[in-house]
């Protein structure tokens, strides 16, 4: 990593406090971009023209990277030109006025309620990975929160008997609700199936691996997949899928989006309003499937 990069990475973690997937991710992007310049041009990132990012951004589309990937592609290079703009290390940025095509927006997959209790059936109740493995899923579409968020959950977020969870996102903390499987299912767990795992008697963490140590969002991952491939769902599942399934499903149920906006703890009313559109949508694709003149 060159200088110039972790200096960045300071800025993004200390002065703009972006999230570990900004970070990863604009990092990953500003990277490969150096890579793509030393191989291509000998270029040094500070040297860079707005032709080499445009160059840039057709390379990514000539193999295969979607629309989507070159719009935070951009977004990461505006964002580390603007640091070096701020450090004063150059003093036109080469990203300036530069933009993506725009891309064809695209709703969040959505399981159906069947689909939903298919695949929280699938972890079985018969070992101490089954047992935590349920009370995870269980607890995801209880409550929609992130899978950042949920792998950074304590113990003591808990409150079990009053049947809520804490959660805290960016130094915000919200109160979010829980139906009585998911109590049930996070009782069997804490009470008789997290002791056996924790390797530490001092772990805070709520979820452990199989080494007693916290999950990570990778182990959580190949949870969700293993999972999905034991379901059969075709759809793809990711942890954002039962995040999108619990927002719509509430609102198909009456819930206000003010209330939803709350528990999916967005900053923005606008980005729960998605998920009106992604049900106009399903309302729209049934219509057109069933109504004998459509």
């Amino acid at each position: 990593m060159s200088n110039e990069i972790a200096e960045y990475e300071k800025y993004l973690k200390e002065g703009k406090h972006a999230s570990e997937n900004t970070v990863s991710s604009y990092l990953r992007d500003v990277s490969q971009f150096q890579t793509y310049l030393v191989q291509r041009d000998g270029c040094d990132l500070k040297d860079v023209k707005p032709d080499m990012v445009r160059g840039y951004m057709e390379y990514m589309l000539s193999h295969g990277k979607s629309a989507s990937s070159v719009t935070r592609f951009l977004a990461a290079i505006k964002s580390f030109y603007n640091f070096l703009l701020l450090t004063g290390e150059i003093r036109v940025s080469p990203a300036k006025g530069i933009t993506a095509a725009k891309n064809e927006r695209k709703y969040p997959q959505i399981l159906t309620a069947k689909e939903v209790e298919l695949f929280l059936e699938q972890p079985k109740c018969v070992d101490a990975k089954g047992y935590r493995d349920h009370a995870m899923l269980e607890l995801l579409y209880a409550t929609g929160i992130r899978v950042s968020e949920l792998i950074a959950l304590n113990l003591d977020d808990l409150n079990l008997s009053a049947g809520f969870i804490r959660c805290e996102n960016r130094g915000k903390k919200r109160m979010i609700p829980l139906y009585h499987g998911a109590v049930k299912a996070l009782q069997d767990y804490v009470k008789n199936i997290r002791p056996q795992l924790i390797a530490d008697g001092e772990e805070t963490a709520l979820f452990v691996n199989m080494n007693g140590e916290r999950m990570s969002r990778q182990g959580f991952w190949k949870i969700i997949k293993h999972y999905q491939e034991m379901a059969g769902i075709q759809k793809d599942i990711t942890p954002h899928t039962l995040r999108h399934s619990f927002a719509v499903h509430l609102l198909e149920n009456g819930a206000d989006l003010r209330s939803i906006q709350e528990m999916l703890g967005h900053a923005d009313i606008s980005s729960t309003q998605i998920y009106t559109h992604v049900m106009q949508r399903q309302l729209k694709d049934v219509y057109q499937k069933a109504h004998p003149r459509a």
